[in-house]
């Protein structure tokens, strides 16, 4: 399963990158968001002057997705990633904490630009699809 960071989707939107050709290409059923992407860009789409246009396109993106919940196994990676990265003096965002344990707790790859920062995580598979 491939679990879609937040600029991955707004690559996807902007048609920057391969991001829209290797989307296109996977079945569905192997793509997911976390509920944490899904904010970003709910909030995103508001924010944004002429929203309305982007509100429709991002609910149109959302009913052919999965959106994955953030659960006890994601709080669980998360408190563990947290404490791991600030041990270490590397801590990353903490968004970008909750979108890692959700893919983490589905056993998925993080299709993401932001490699340098989700390379800190242990464990974590990501793909850029940029």
């Amino acid at each position: 399963m491939f679990v879609l960071d937040t600029n991955a989707v707004i690559h996807f939107f902007k048609g920057k990158g391969r991001v829209a050709d290797r989307l296109l290409a996977t079945p569905p059923d192997d793509v997911a968001l976390p509920a944490i992407v899904l904010y970003e860009l709910e909030r995103g789409a508001r924010k944004q002057a002429g929203g309305d246009g982007r509100i429709e396109r991002l609910a149109r993106f959302i009913a052919a997705v999965h959106v994955l919940p953030f659960d006890q196994a994601a709080a669980r990676h998360a408190a563990e990633i947290a404490l791991h990265l600030e041990s270490l003096g590397q801590s990353i965002g903490p968004m970008d904490t909750l979108i890692a344990a959700t893919a983490l707790a589905q056993g998925a790859t993080l299709v993401t630009h932001n490699t340098n920062e989700f390379a800190r995580v242990p464990g974590l598979k990501i793909d850029d699809w940029f």
